[in-house]
């Protein structure tokens, strides 16, 4: 697999949260290959399944991505412009000049606009633009965008994925595709080696507005260890807290509540094994990812969360590094190969604890 390649498509794809039909065919076809079974389910969840060789019934491992990308949403058709709101959180102030694609009756190409400057009063040059003072302009006019276009239609940044320096891309929607990217790289991993268990890989639906996909398919599934894989807050100026993770120095490993300490030092210590860069990051609360849902899915799930760094989250300009992808599959497959049909018992609450290392 071409990684950098891939990951274009995916950040260039559309699929705002509940409409990821299209970037659903595009992760199927790179999964199709590595795959014994892929469907979608009845919420749009892509589910590729990648069989183990071990005696069954196999233990189940699930790794979770989300497909879907923040987006817009018209709600007025004013004259000859569009009114729209949000679905998912946008930064409003990356949005006026944005140019967008409106999914109306066929596509259209439009820009989104403001008032200038000039016409503003001082208070007013000071705020930030409010969503509902923003519009679209696709160069219709008034009778012909009303044929065209419909209340409730959606629209999505057309941004296209740009190629920085160090391996580093920069474009739209890498929240959470470059986590589809990352579990694309594990399954071919896999292929090249035998595993234990079953690994079902889903790109999941609808995280941007509530954890959706992820509630549903892991309900479904059942796995007895769930690993969700999200971005991360990279450093950048402005931000270097205590969640702060590094560009270019490999998947953060999560750390608190939602995550179960048992399975984080089993993957722990695979990296280290495989001499894999990791990070760890805190997460005192819930992470808000996919981990969220996975873990509290029937009578609860072993769950672990691994963070890509990622500036400038929920804008255009989403920053990953190719490096810190390829790194995260790696480490899932040699996580997943290193699973034996007693590993689970390893992760019980009661497990007797290890002496002397043995």
């Amino acid at each position: 697999m071409e990684l950098a390649a891939f990951l274009k498509a995916l950040s260039e794809a559309c699929g705002v949260s509940g409409y990821e039909a299209d970037v659903g065919a595009l992760v199927r076809e790179q999964f199709a290959p590595w795959a014994d079974e892929v469907r979608s389910d009845s919420m749009g969840n892509l589910i590729a399944l990648r069989r183990g060789t071990g005696p069954e019934p196999r233990r189940r491992i699930m790794l979770a991505g989300h497909m879907d990308e923040i987006g817009l949403m018209v709600t007025q058709i004013e004259g000859a412009f569009l009114r729209f709101t949000q679905v998912g959180g946008f930064d409003v102030r990356t949005l006026p000049g944005q140019e967008v694609t409106v999914h109306g009756r066929r596509p259209l190409h439009g820009i989104i606009g403001c008032r200038p400057p000039h016409v503003l009063s001082e208070a007013d040059q000071a705020k930030v633009i409010k969503m509902e003072d923003l519009f679209i302009d696709v160069g219709l006019e008034a009778a012909e965008l009303a044929k065209a276009v419909r209340t409730g239609d959606v629209i999505t940044l057309a941004s296209p994925c740009i190629e920085l320096k160090n391996e580093r891309l920069a474009g739209k929607a890498f929240d959470d595709r470059a986590a589809v990217a990352a579990i694309a790289c594990c399954l071919e991993e896999l292929a090249r080696g035998g595993h234990c268990w079953d690994v079902y890989a889903v790109a999941t639906v609808q995280e941007e507005i509530g954890l959706r996909g992820a509630m549903t398919s892991a309900f479904g599934i059942t796995p007895d260890i769930g690993i969700a894989i999200d971005v991360g807050f990279a450093k950048q100026p402005g931000f270097d807290g205590f969640d702060a993770i590094e560009l270019d120095k490999g998947p953060a490993l999560a750390i608190g509540p939602n995550i179960h300490p048992k399975l984080f030092e089993a993957i722990k210590k695979v990296a280290e094994e495989q001499e894999i860069p990791y990070q760890t990051s805190v997460y005192p609360r819930g992470t808000g990812t996919d981990a969220n849902a996975i873990q509290i899915t029937r009578d609860g799930i072993a769950t672990a969360l691994l963070s890509l760094p990622e500036r400038s989250m929920h804008t255009p300009a989403e920053t990953i590094c190719v490096r810190d992808i390829a790194r995260t599959g790696r480490l899932l497959a040699r996580f997943i190969q290193s699973l034996g049909a007693d590993s689970l018992d390893a992760l019980a609450w009661d497990a007797p604890a290890k002496e002397n290392g043995k």
